[in-house]
């Protein structure tokens, strides 16, 4: 009976009949969804409301993207399962893909948007890419409809700049569709995992019917079930949130690292011991913050309010300098052995801004080889994600060449898995000119190193 009633129900915001119906809509399929945006977040969430609605069209405008996902491949390396469901989905008829977003806002009625909110060169928010396609939904709109944003804004963009967008493209007012802000909360290299039901979705909506729609969306993606909030303003704040205290924490564990050697103590294992206490949560110092989120979330905060915001610009500052002190650590390690870096031979390791991904974006890599180039150094680089290195100021190598290097300092930035294959005493048999190796995540301290290793927040061994 619910089934069949279900097919008689093609949107989800507004109607009377009951959830139940409703989600028995949803997922056999009635209502059809679009997705806009099919990069390293957008693929992964399409993917799972194709799987559990089966009636799924992605947009991109590259078309490159939309080839691949159209003969069932996947752009989006190293994320776990992915490759394999989008392959099965396309196979099943479950999902396709379009360069036109036009396309997709006419025949969607649930609208899915997840494209890129970057931070221009003045550190301001860009949402033009939201802009456009906001536009583009809003000119296929119907009765019925329900918007949901994903992409991460700053506050009050959802009602006070995508609402106003949508009502005039479409001629229709909010109560005719709905619309809610619903912040992806997925890390790269388990997407699949963190969209089906690692943490519970968050959801706010323009109206309260909008937030009641979403959640029976959500509901049924999402095994960990869905936190309803306030309003969409709320819900913005959340994410945007999530990211600030992450960024605050750290450039509190980085600054206690700077006292390392004046204060001659391991700081990692204070704040190790600290953090045996249950209100103490610091986390570990590095050689920088990188990534898509953290280091351009503070400036959805600082730059479009008038709000006094000295601690989030404060934080900044001391993530941003932790590269510069990084390879003042450098300088310092080839000194101490009465070399400059002026001509020194250096190897950076861990490219990417974390271990396993293949993201680039903000990572403490790209200052760290710049400012060694600039001070006169030869810089290396090795990373085992990464096929081309244009945006760092170094030359790239394999991992089985560092055997056989002969560098004057080597960085540990990034330490993904294959670095644990590297046979350290290899190295120090090859090597003559070793002084320093710089250890930025405290991933070597149980290596035997018979060279002077300096650890971020632990100091000289």
């Amino acid at each position: 009976m619910t089934e069949s009633v279900g097919e008689q129900v093609s949107s989800l915001y507004g109607v009377s009949a009951d959830e139940e119906t409703q989600r028995a809509a949803f997922t056999n399929g009635n209502v059809p969804v679009s997705v806009y945006g099919l990069g390293k977040m957008g693929l992964p969430l399409a993917s799972v409301f194709a799987e559990t609605s089966g009636n799924v069209l992605g947009a991109d405008i590259d078309p490159d993207v939309v080839e691949t996902i159209n003969d069932g491949g996947c752009h989006v390396k190293r994320e776990p399962g992915l490759l394999e469901l989008v392959s099965d989905l396309v196979s099943d008829g479950a999902f396709s893909a379009t360069t036109e977003p036009r396309e997709a806002a006419e025949r969607g009625s649930i609208h899915v948007v997840i494209v890129p909110t970057p931070i221009t060169d003045a550190k301001e928010p860009d949402l033009a890419i939201l802009d456009a396609v906001i536009e583009d939904i809003g000119t296929g709109l119907e009765k019925g409809d329900l918007v949901i944003v994903e992409c991460t804004v700053p506050p009050q963009t959802t009602e006070e700049r995508v609402l106003p967008a949508l009502e005039e493209a479409s001629g229709l007012e909010l109560g005719e569709f709905g619309l809610a802000f619903c912040p992806e909360r997925t890390s790269s290299g388990r997407a699949l995992e963190d969209i089906r039901g690692a943490y519970p979705k968050v959801v706010g909506g323009a109206d309260a019917e909008s937030t009641r729609a979403a959640t029976v969306v959500y509901e049924s993606l999402n095994s960990e079930g869905v936190l309803p909030v306030t309003d969409a303003t709320t819900a913005e704040a959340v994410k945007v949130f999530e990211g600030l205290y992450r960024d605050v924490n750290i450039a509190l564990a980085n600054e206690l690292a700077t006292f390392t050697d004046e204060l001659g103590i391991n700081v990692n294992e204070a704040i190790e011991t600290a953090n045996t206490q249950p209100f103490c949560d610091i986390h570990e110092p590095g050689p920088g913050v990188g990534g898509h989120c953290i280091p351009y979330y503070p400036y959805f905060m600082i730059k479009p309010f008038e709000t006094d915001s000295r601690l989030l610009e404060m934080a900044r500052e001391v993530n941003d300098a932790m590269p510069a002190f990084t390879v003042e650590k450098v300088r310092d390690g080839l000194a101490e052995d009465g070399k400059g870096i002026t001509e020194a031979t250096v190897v950076v390791l861990g490219l990417t801004y974390r271990p396993g991904v293949e993201e680039i974006r903000a990572s403490p890599s790209i200052p760290i080889s710049k400012q060694l180039t600039e001070l006169g150094a030869d810089v290396y680089g090795i990373d085992p994600m990464l096929e081309s290195v244009d945006e760092f100021a170094l030359e790239q190598i394999d991992l089985e060449a560092l055997s056989d290097f002969d560098p004057d300092a080597i960085v540990m930035v990034t330490p993904h898995d294959e670095f644990d294959e590297i046979n350290w005493t290899d190295i120090h048999r090859n090597s003559d000119n070793l002084s320093v190796v710089i250890d930025g995540r405290q991933t070597l301290v149980n290596e035997e190193l018979e060279v002077r290793r300096y650890t971020i927040g632990g100091g000289y061994n």
